[in-house]
């Protein structure tokens, strides 16, 4: 009988990717789906990027590439952490990659041991716990619930810190809450952190670009931790450029070393075209960004307005990323028209998939059972539209 490794065995499937499956068959038998499941933005990559590009093909870059990336894309990252964080890095320090989940993943790989412990706050992005559990580490998952915007505090993080504890992930702006620490507040975490030297804290900041509080914050700009903190970031979010799969690490020399010897050996590095067009990217003019920005401050605050309206969930006002998180536990126990009780988030999210034909994703997967994600990049008139849809098919319940 054939048998998958007990490592492959071990993960979980990724429910977001799962949810948004399915509202495509569903699609595909020709009902009208909303699909507010996915991450990633709605808006097409910007010309000049695509300009980029298409200069890359007619000039040939169609070899191998380094691979941590060609000089000229590291230099411009290291460029744009400079002139946009203030932080300063060397090109040997920056490892581009296959999308930012693959950054995550080298990073965890190459740090994470058996046994090795990971602190990870929740709400949580659905992968980091699997990629540790593929480390062979152990995820010590600390909770931070609404009451609290969703972020863990230095008495929390200190409590969960053990001999065995080899890493933390943090990621602000937050995937799934839209949550974003601010500068003191990474400034406690950081002062914690300056007291257990042998913990690596990988920041994922992804979503930098998408906020709503005027100014991203880096838990590397403090000196006590720097050292230790790797910065995961890429294009994907802030240039609508999903699809394109360029994520990048600034990190410590010996982890980008590692990292560098990790991608070696199993993906070598990622797309030249898409190097040059991520270089056009970090160098051309950045109103594209802004106005991107924009449109979703825009949309955030139409959709917290529409689910505050909604009976029995509990919303908060998220500062950055595309998302709302809202608790929906009043909704369990309650039954359906035919009789069946809900008793999660994830029934919850497929019965709005089935009877309101919305979709969206159970917290479950995100270490949050009590909770929803909904994604807001989209139209305005999709959310409308789906909100409406949400609050018609959820009045329904007994």
């Amino acid at each position: 009988m054939s048998q998958v490794s007990a490592r492959l065995a071990s993960l979980s499937p990724s429910e977001t990717l799962a949810m948004s499956q399915k509202s495509n068959e569903l699609k595909a038998q020709g009902i009208d789906v909303i699909n507010l499941s996915v991450g990633e933005p709605d808006f097409f990559t910007p010309d000049h990027i695509k300009a980029a590009a298409e200069k890359a093909i007619r000039d040939n870059y169609s070899f191998y590439s380094p691979v941590f990336g060609y000089p000229a894309l590291r230099n411009a990252i290291v460029a744009k952490l400079k002139n946009e964080n203030k932080l300063e890095y060397k090109p040997e320090q920056i490892v581009c990659s296959n999308g930012a989940k693959q950054s995550v993943c080298n990073v965890i790989l190459s740090v994470v041991g058996k046994g090795d412990e990971v602190i990870v706050p929740a709400p949580y992005w659905v992968s980091y716990v699997e990629m540790v559990k593929l480390a062979e580490g152990t995820n010590v998952v600390i909770e931070a619930g609404i009451e609290q915007d969703f972020k863990i505090t230095p008495q929390q993080l200190a409590a969960a810190i053990t001999p065995r504890t080899k890493a933390v992930i943090l990621c602000s702006p937050s995937n799934p809450t839209g949550s974003v620490y601010s500068a003191e507040e990474l400034k406690g975490l950081a002062d914690v952190l300056a007291k257990h030297p042998q913990i690596v804290i990988i920041s994922d900041e992804i979503y930098e670009h998408i906020n709503y509080v005027g100014k991203h914050e880096s838990i590397a700009q403090f000196e006590n931790v720097k050292e230790r903190v790797v910065i995961v970031n890429g294009v994907s979010k802030g240039y609508a450029m999903t699809g394109w799969r360029l994520g990048w690490i600034a990190a410590p020399q010996w982890i980008a070393a590692a990292c560098n010897k990790l991608q070696g050996q199993y993906t070598s590095g990622p797309c030249s075209v898409t190097q040059k067009a991520a270089e056009a990217a970090y160098t051309g003019e950045q109103t594209c960004v802004e106005q991107m920005r924009k449109a979703f401050e825009r949309r955030k605050n139409l959709v917290v307005q529409l689910a505050r309206e909604i009976p029995g969930l509990k919303v908060n006002d998220p500062k950055g990323a595309f998302y709302i998180f809202p608790e929906v536990d009043f909704y369990f126990g309650k039954k359906t028209a035919a009789g069946k009780v809900i008793k999660d988030a994830g029934e919850l999210a497929m019965y709005l998939l089935e009877e309101g034909h919305v979709a969206c994703v159970g917290g479950t997967a995100f270490g949050a059972p009590k909770c929803i994600r909904f994604s807001y990049a989209t139209s305005d008139e999709n959310l409308r539209e789906a909100f409406k849809r949400v609050k018609t098919t959820l009045a329904k319940l007994s």
